[in-house]
C-alpha cells in the first residue's frame, strides 16, 4: 500500500536546485557499499526508489535498524518478485523511465534475472547501471563473499596500521571499505557517467569493486613500492606512526590525545607548550624518537585532555581530542555548522541524525519526516510507470508485489 508518510522530501534551505534534480536512480541494495551509495545520491536530490522483496521474501534479505543509513531519509521504495514474470515486468516498467540501476548482488545473478546491462539497456539507452562488488565482476576472486573487513584487508589498509598489542592489525573503528572505497566511489562513478552521458547520449555499465577502492585509499604506499622497491608497513612513515610528533597520547581523565604535528612550525610550538624544548631540533631524528615518544605521553599525562585540547588547538599544535561518539554529537564546531538535524519517524518519534554532510548538499532548515519502512510506494510508483490497476491489484493479490 502507498505509504504517504513516505512522500519524497526536497532538502532545501536555499532556492537553487539540487545538483541531481529530476535524476531517478533504482536501487536493489539493503546495506552496504551500494546503499552508502544510493544515500550520497538521494543527498545531492535525485529521486531514490529502494527496490525490494515482497513481504513473503523479506526474511531472505536484510532489513537494516530503523535509523540505519539516515532512516532511509527522503527516499521511496517498491517490493517486487523480480522471480515472477510479471514482477520483472512491473520493475521493467520502472527502469525504462529510470536513469541509474545501482546493484550489490554477486556477479552473474542480474543476467540470471534477465536484468542484465544489455538487457536494460534495449529497454532504456540512457540508462546506468552501477554495479558494486567487493572483487569486481570479473578475475578469479569475484565471486568470494566478503564484508568491510576483507577489503581493507586485501587492499594494504590493514598492514599499514599500527599494530594490536598481540602484533596483529586493529580492526578499524569505521567502515572505511563500504563508505569511502565502496559508496562514493560507486557515486563519484555515477556523476562521471552522468556527466558524459550528457556529451554522447548514452547511459553505460560502471563496474565498481570495492577492494581496488580500498587499493586506491592505500595509493601513497602501493606507489611507493612499485617506483622504489620499499616495502611500506606499521611505523614505516610520519603517517604511519614512526615520528612522536604524529601518535596518539593518553591523558590524566583516561582519554586521549591525538597530534598531528607534521610541519616544523606546528611541531616547534607543540614542544613549547609541552615543555619540551630541547627537542624542538629533532623532529625527525630517528636516533631520539623513543625519547621524544616518552617526554611527550609524560607531559600529556599531567593534565585532562580537555584541559590540553583548549589549549593547544588554538595554539597552532595540530591536536585534537580523541571523541567518543557521545560526545562529537555536542562538539561546538559541529553544532555550528548545523552537521546534525532532527528526524520525526511515524513510529519511533524525533531523534537526531547526522544532515547531508557533503559539500553541495543542502541541509534542512527543520526537522526531516522520515517514512515508516514497513510501508511502500509500491502501487503509486507501478501506476506512474504505467502500469495497469487491475495489473497491481492481481500482483498484489498473489503476493507478487508488496
Amino acid at each position: 500500500m502507498s505509504n504517504p508518510e513516505a512522500t519524497r522530501i526536497q532538502l532545501r534551505m536555499s532556492n537553487r536546485p539540487a545538483a541531481l534534480e529530476g535524476i531517478t536512480i533504482l536501487d536493489f541494495s539493503t546495506v552496504g557499499p551500494a546503499t552508502r551509495c544510493a544515500r550520497i545520491l538521494a543527498d545531492y536530490g535525485a529521486r531514490v526508489i529502494k527496490v525490494g522483496v515482497p513481504p513473503k521474501k523479506m526474511g531472505l534479505q536484510t532489513q537494516p535498524a530503523f535509523w540505519s543509513y539516515s532512516a532511509n531519509r527522503g527516499l521511496e521504495q517498491v517490493r517486487i518478485d523480480l522471480k515472477a514474470p510479471e514482477g520483472k515486468a512491473a520493475f521493467l516498467a520502472l527502469a525504462k523511465g529510470a536513469d541509474v540501476v545501482i546493484e550489490s548482488y554477486r556477479p552473474g545473478v542480474m543476467k540470471k534475472l534477465g536484468l542484465s546491462y544489455e538487457e536494460l539497456k534495449g529497454l532504456n539507452s540512457r540508462i546506468i547501471v552501477c554495479s558494486t562488488s567487493g572483487f569486481g565482476q570479473d578475475g578469479p576472486g569475484s565471486l568470494q563473499a566478503g564484508h568491510d573487513i576483507n577489503y581493507l584487508a586485501v587492499g594494504g589498509y590493514m598492514h599499514t596500521s599500527n599494530r594490536r598489542a598481540d602484533g596483529g592489525p586493529p580492526i578499524p573503528g569505521a567502515t572505511v571499505a563500504d563508505s569511502a572505497a565502496g559508496g562514493m566511489h560507486a557515486a563519484l562513478a555515477i556523476f562521471a557517467a552522468l556527466m558524459r552521458r550528457e556529451k554522447t547520449g548514452e547511459g553505460e555499465y560502471l563496474d565498481v569493486c570495492v577492494a581496488e577502492g580500498v587499493l586506491w585509499l592505500t595509493s601513497l604506499y602501493v606507489d611507493q613500492y612499485l617506483a622504489t622497491g620499499d616495502s611500506p608497513g606499521p611505523g614505516h612513515d610520519v603517517l604511519t606512526g614512526r615520528y612522536a610528533c604524529y601518535d596518539i597520547y593518553g591523558c590524566s581523565d583516561g582519554k586521549w590525545l591525538a597530534v598531528g604535528a607534521i610541519e616544523g612550525h606546528f611541531y616547534a610550538n607543540l614542544c613549547k607548550a609541552l615543555g619540551c624544548e630541547k627537542w624542538v631540533e629533532s623532529q625527525y631524528d630517528d636516533a631520539v624518537q623513543d625519547q621524544i615518544r616518552t617526554d611527550f605521553a609524560a607531559a600529556i599525562a599531567k593534565r585532562p585532555r580537555d584541559a590540553w585540547a583548549g589549549e593547544l588547538a588554538p595554539a597552532n599544535t595540530c591536536v585534537a581530542p580523541v571523541y567518543a561518539i557521545d560526545e562529537l554529537v555536542e562538539d561546538p564546531q559541529f553544532q555550528a555548522r548545523g552537521i546534525f538535524t532532527e528526524a520525526v519517524h511515524p513510529e519511533h518519534g524525533t531523534f537526531r541524525q547526522v544532515a547531508p554532510a557533503f559539500a553541495g548538499m543542502d541541509r534542512p532548515d527543520g526537522p526531516v519526516e522520515v517514512p515508516d519502512w514497513s510501508k511502500t510506494n509500491t502501487d503509486d510508483l507501478l501506476a506512474e510507470a504505467g502500469v495497469a490497476p487491475d495489473e497491481i491489484r492481481r500482483m498484489r493479490d498473489d503476493g507478487i508485489i508488496g
